[in-house]
């Protein structure tokens, strides 16, 4: 496939989800007029926060999490299983169920036990089986419209509980910090349109790249959890295989993990995602560790996130992500928007 003739892409695209990666810079304001809109009440003596979710919703938590460590004064832990931690009960603890069809079991069955342990519970989802549990038990719901491709709702999944977290007073306003994200995924996406060619377009070129190979993401500090979204991005999307690793502890088992199957090697792509913000020891080992792969005759690139804060470093590499993702599902000719596989192992559980 050319990627260059871009004319083509609506053949394997009939979701048009070229337009939903374009238009997730406006996402994000727009989940942040929603967030300041919907009721909330003035809980206090907020002491740690659980958010409940799976999915692209799971990774708008982890990107929140980590967005939050260095400013947060309490705990902000991600659940994706069934069950709530021990240590969550009671009014101080706060949690937020994050479900974009509100169907998803894990979040449901967390839903139930934080409302049966008193906890300050807060439903974020555009409707399903979580809004009717919420209004049933009188439990705060956030409702937020967004008709699109599931994973598309990244943004909701971020915004939303940052915007409840800044209204509770749990936070200082980021809005500063979220503009200037917004504006710099903006600049970013200028260059990597259908319409601009493969010379001048780095998606479709680490795309090229990775055509034809087993990807490997590695990211560390506040880039972790896009190396894992770029996994699920390409998983989704592509329909291809990836995994993501974190560094620095993949310097402490992965690095030796290179000579076996010999057959591999030369089939493996490994993408490196660096930000001025890492530590500076991270930004160190992440330029050691390509080295040494590249030495071992492995594929591998870096991709240089933008942005002069933390902020916009993650959602420029993010929304990058997209964008490889999308032009390595039209390298393969698959839909981009297909999740056979998904739905029927949901709907297989449903029936168990």
């Amino acid at each position: 496939m050319n990627l260059d003739d871009y004319l083509v892409f609506s053949q394997f695209d009939p979701q048009k989800i070229i337009t939903e990666i374009e238009a997730l810079p406006d996402q994000l304001h727009a989940a942040w007029d929603v967030g300041q809109k919907l009721n909330l009440p003035l809980w206090e003596d907020i002491q740690d926060v659980v958010i409940a979710a799976m999915g692209s919703s799971a990774i708008g938590a982890d990107l929140l999490a980590t967005y939050l460590a260095p400013i947060c004064p309490v705990p902000v832990t991600i659940v994706r299983n069934y069950d709530l931690p021990a240590w969550a009960k009671g009014p101080q603890s706060l949690v937020i169920c994050s479900s974009y069809s509100g169907d998803t079991e894990e979040t449901l069955s967390i839903f139930e036990q934080a409302v049966s342990r008193g906890c300050q519970v807060l439903a974020v989802t555009t409707g399903g089986q979580l809004a009717a549990k919420a209004q049933r038990a009188e439990a705060e719901l956030w409702i937020f419209e967004h008709p699109a491709q599931l994973g598309s709702a990244i943004g909701y999944a971020f915004v939303l509980p940052l915007a409840a977290l800044t209204r509770l007073g749990v936070i200082s306003d980021p809005s500063g910090d979220l503009s200037g994200a917004v504006a710099e995924m903006k600049a970013q996406q200028i260059t990597l349109g259908a319409d601009i060619p493969i010379m001048q377009n780095e998606a479709k070129r680490l795309a090229g790249q990775s055509m034809g190979r087993w990807v490997m993401i590695f990211g560390s500090d506040h880039l972790e959890p896009v190396a894992r979204y770029w996994k699920i991005q390409l998983n989704e999307l592509a329909k291809a295989w990836a995994q993501f690793e974190v560094i620095p502890e993949a310097n402490h088992n992965t690095l030796v993990g290179v000579a076996n199957p010999q057959e591999m090697i030369g089939h493996t792509m490994l993408l490196f995602l660096r930000a001025r913000g890492s530590h500076p020891r991270n930004q160190l080992r992440t330029k050691i560790t390509k080295e040494y792969f590249m030495l071992e005759g492995l594929g591998t690139d870096f991709f240089n996130a933008k942005g002069d804060t933390r902020l916009a470093q993650m959602w420029t590499a993010l929304h990058f992500g997209d964008y490889l993702a999308y032009y390595l599902a039209v390298s393969y000719g698959v839909d981009p928007a297909a999740m056979e596989a998904v739905d029927g192992l949901k709907a297989y559980l449903a029936e168990k």
